[in-house]
This record gives C-alpha cells, structure tokens and sequence, in this order.
C-alpha cells in the first residue's frame, strides 16, 4: 500500500509538472517571436506592443469601405463637360466625418487659437484673424443679408449649421489642429501626458503637436518632463495578495497603436465615392456608375410611404425658390439648414448633396489621368521632410521662426506654429534613382499637354528651372501680386499680360457637390468645379478624412486560398 502510494504521488507530481510547462510554453509562446523567438512584449528590457491592434474611429468620424467604382459623369451629362470623362478607380477604406464640419466645431477651434495666441501679442497678430472665415461672404449688392454676416457663425441657433466662409488654407489648418487635438486627449487619457495638461498647461511655446511628440517627445510641451510622461498606463501585477503597478518607461509610438492618422481633407476621389455609397446597391448598372444622386432612384424626393414627397436634399428648385412653398413643398430651408436634417446615404453619411458644397484636397485639372494611376488618385502631392539643424537634431518652430502667407485678398494666415516640425522640400536624397517619384512638387506631373513634359524644349531666358518652364505651358492664369508693407498696407501689383488664356493654375482646388445655391443638376456626385484655394464663398464648406490602416473591412476576414 505504501509503494503504490508513492508511484500515485509521483504521477501527480509529473503530471502537474507537464501542465506547468505546457502552461509556461503556451503564455510564452503568445509573445514569442516567429523570425527570432524572443519574447518581443520585452526587447532591451522595454514593453513592446505588438498585438494585432485595429484603428479606432476619431471623434466625428464613420468608416467608408473601400473599393471600385466609376469616377466621373456618365448619366445626363447634358453639359457635355470634357472633365468628367469617366474611368474605372480604387479607393482604399477611409473613416469620413458624419456630417460637415459646424460653426459649433470651427468656433472650438478659433477659441483655442485666441487663448494659445493672443491676437494682442505681435508675434502671434495674426494668427486668429487668419484663421477666421469671411463672415462679408454673405452680401450681396441687390439683396439684405446682414443677418446672416453678423449672426451665421457665432449666434447659437445656427451652432449645428455648416461652417461657411472658409478656403480651402483654412480647412488644411483646421484639419492639423483637430489631429493635434484628438492625439493628445487620447495620451492624456493613457497616462502619456499630465491629467489636464491640454487645458490647464498650453501656450503659445508649450503646446502639442503629433509629428513633434513621435519624433522628439522630449521638445513637446517645451520639453517639460512633468507634462510630458514616460510611463503610459500602468500594468498590473498581483504578488501575494497585493497589486503593484510598474510602469512602461516609454514614450507612446506608432507602435503602441493608440495615435490616430491624420485629419485632413478627403481626395476627390475618396469624396466622390463616398458621396455615391454605392456599397448599399449591387445591381451591375450601379457598379458602373448610373447611380445619379446618393441616393437610389432618379428624383429629389422621397418614395417612401411615411416620408413620400419630402425632398432628400437642400437645394436651388428654381429661379427665385430656394426651398419651396411655404408650408407645402419646402425643403425645410431657404439658406444652409442644420446638420442631419436630411436622410443619410448608405455609408451612414449626410449632406453629401445639397446644404453645401464641399473643398477637396486636389488641385484641379479638367483630366483625371487614370493611365498614370488608378489607385487612391489624387493630384496635388508635395513631399517634404524635416529640416535637420547644424546639431544633427530636427528643428523646432519658434515664435520667432513662425511662417505667414499674404494671400490674394491680402489677409495673413500662419501656416505654421511654434512647437510644430520644420519642413523643407524633399531632396536627390530621396529621389535619386527611384522609380515612384522624382521631385518634391508633382502638382503639374502629366497634366495634360505635351509641354508639361520633361522632355519638352521651352527656350526661354535660361533662367527658370524646368519646373517653372513647365508651368509657363499651359496653365497660365494671370498672376497678380499682393504683399503687405511695413505699415501693414497692401501692395497689389496686378498681371495685365494679354497672353493669359484661364483661370486654372496650381492655387485652383476641386469643390464637390450641390449646395443651396445650386440647382439638382449639381447634386450628381460626379460633378466638379474649382475655386482659388484662397478664396471663400457663402455655400461652400468642408468635412474631414481619416486613412485607414490595416484591414480593408471591419466585418469580413481576409480572404484565404
């Protein structure tokens, strides 16, 4: 009895020894390396994030899937426009704000500007007027519109209203600010920066900004240690009955996987397809493009039983009727109406007909050469890098290295601020030899005409470059000259050449879909007009982007063989 009592015990013993290894073996194999078989969580004694962690939706924003679809007007072009030639493109998954951005959205961010920059201080001057939208857009010489110039942007019965008045410049910046802005409430909220540091701590020299954070955390917040942490969340461990927290003892990274893309403008074709939702229709007629508005069917207004009649969109109805009769067959809305007033198209998206027209990021050009590229397209890269100093270390922005542009209208805006990565153009550094790319500037990069080529002899005075000459060819709109003098006056110098032959240069954006002011024809997602960039209007608007990254769908696996 004694013997077979301890062969029981060994075997207990050894069975409790396998599963502890077993055990052991399969928690570690979890973090194990497949090139190495290092425990990765780890390396150099560092925690490493390297779960297969998915992007999570920015504030504002709702996921598009991406995928093919026909860009451009095949269905009543009445017009006979020659840019809307159609042709077959791709576009990746992207996240898209729901709706336009609001007065509400845009006053956040103008307050911010008046608090981080007082517009009293020189430096900083004109900084809050150069970001603040034209509220004169809404005269008229024939028509009484002071209410709407002195109440549109700030009176709070228009706070969900589409913010008007603002160029394309402004948009971009807005854009940065809201990245900035996102990124650090989410390392705030993970322990990377000081509980309500992004309120109580910024200023003019000490603020936060993405770009500078990932590639040189020590100079964010002026590189004050105690705002600025290096720990992140905590991770707990229990000995004994007791919780200790030991801390990271990093800065976050890309590789932590909790610092969002950048907020931008979508890409003409991002905007369009996302207008045209045709994820919500699969008949082969709809593939290729018949769809006419973002919506299903050929009218403005609704089939539906509990809603039939009611108009889909804000629009022009006609000459002198801007939103119907009264009582009876009214869209609800004479100028801009209210955000999600109208139906969402399939994507889940509002107002991308109608309400108003919205920037894009392109620089326009009547052709979308789809021989060149047919994936992401977009006209308008250029490629920078940050500027490295005589220290070897990247240069910050300072208060004293701040940039302004004058634009045509003469007004100031800062298009950059301190705290921010110096950029420069890129370079032969990182264009020699390659295949993909060889300048920094590719806005007029096959443009259309045989003189946009390189291989084409401009003669001229020897002096410009062969980018400049390039430019010269065909796109020659007047170029008038405005800068501001020592007294803040402004100097125009106008262009009256006589051999000027358009209005589209590199400074033209697209602006995409009907607004209030336009009859249904522009509501066709496939539409396009262009604008200055530095130039603002009563119904045109804008919504924000995000790229995507990883998986192309938020429902389905990746297909397997």
């Amino acid at each position: 009895m004694k013997v077979n009592k301890i062969m029981a015990l060994q075997l207990m013993l050894s069975m409790t020894l396998v599963i502890g290894m077993a055990s052991c073996s399969k928690k570690s194999s979890s973090s194990a390396s497949r090139a190495t078989g290092w425990d990765v969580n780890s390396i150099n004694g560092t925690a490493q994030n390297v779960s297969n962690k998915k992007q999570q939706a920015g504030p504002g924003l709702v996921f598009v899937e991406g995928g093919t679809f026909t860009m451009g007007k095949v269905q009543d072009d009445v017009m006979h426009d020659w840019n809307n030639t159609p042709t077959q493109q791709h576009v990746q998954s992207f996240y898209m704000d729901e709706t336009e951005v609001t007065n509400m959205m845009y006053l956040e961010y103008l307050e911010w500007l008046k608090k981080v920059f007082p517009p009293t201080e020189e430096n900083y001057k004109h900084i809050y007027g150069g970001a603040s939208p034209d509220t004169l857009v809404w005269r008229n010489r024939l028509g009484y519109n002071e209410t709407m110039t002195n109440n549109y942007l700030r009176h709070p019965a228009y706070a969900n209203y589409p913010v008007v008045g603002v160029n394309w410049i402004q948009a971009v910046e807005f854009s940065k600010w809201r990245t900035n802005r996102v990124n650090e409430a989410i390392l705030e909220k993970n322990r990377y920066l000081k509980k309500g540091a992004k309120t109580n701590d910024v200023s003019a020299e000490s603020n936060f900004n993405t770009e500078t954070y990932l590639i040189a955390p020590t100079s964010t917040f002026g590189g004050n240690e105690e705002i600025v942490l290096k720990d992140g969340k905590k991770v707990k461990r229990t000995k004994k009955g007791e919780t200790a927290e030991e801390p990271k003892n990093v800065y976050a990274q890309r590789s932590s996987g909790i610092i969002l893309p950048e907020y931008r403008l979508p890409t003409e074709a991002e905007w369009e397809y996302a207008a045209g939702a045709n994820v919500g229709q699969r008949e082969y007629n709809i593939y290729k493009g018949k769809k006419k508005y973002p919506w299903s069917g050929d009218y403005t207004r609704s089939g539906k039983r509990g809603t039939r009649g009611d108009q889909l969109a804000n629009f022009k109805q006609g000459n002198g009727d801007y939103g119907g009769i009264a009582g009876w067959s009214d869209d609800g809305a004479d100028i801009t109406n209210e955000v999600k007033k109208y139906p969402a198209n399939d994507f889940g998206l509002y107002d991308m007909a109608g309400n108003v027209a919205e920037w894009v990021a392109d620089v326009y050009r009547p052709l979308i050469d789809n021989e060149a590229n047919d994936f992401n397209y977009f006209r308008g890269n250029l490629y920078a890098k940050n500027k490295i100093g005589k220290d070897g270390k990247v240069e910050i922005v300072t208060k004293e290295t701040i940039k302004y542009d004058t634009l045509s209208n003469g007004k100031i805006v800062a298009r950059n601020f301190p705290g921010d990565l110096a950029q420069v153009p890129v370079d032969e550094q990182e264009t020699y030899l390659r295949q993909n790319f060889s300048t920094s500037d590719n806005i007029n990069y096959r443009d259309g005409d045989k003189q946009s080529t390189k291989y084409y002899d401009f003669g001229g005075s020897g002096d410009e470059t062969a980018a400049e000459k390039r430019k010269q060819a065909m796109y020659n709109s007047p170029k008038h000259n405005v800068t501001t003098d020592s007294l803040g006056n402004m100097v125009r110098k106008y262009d009256k050449s006589s051999k000027r032959t358009t209005l589209v240069n590199d400074n033209v954006r697209v602006y995409k879909g009907g607004s209030w002011r336009d009859r249904a024809y522009w509501l066709d997602p496939a539409q396009r007009r262009y604008f200055p960039q530095d130039m603002a209007t009563d119904y045109i608007g804008f919504r924000c982007a995000m790229s995507r990254v990883g998986q192309k769908s938020e429902k389905r696996k990746s297909p397997r063989n």
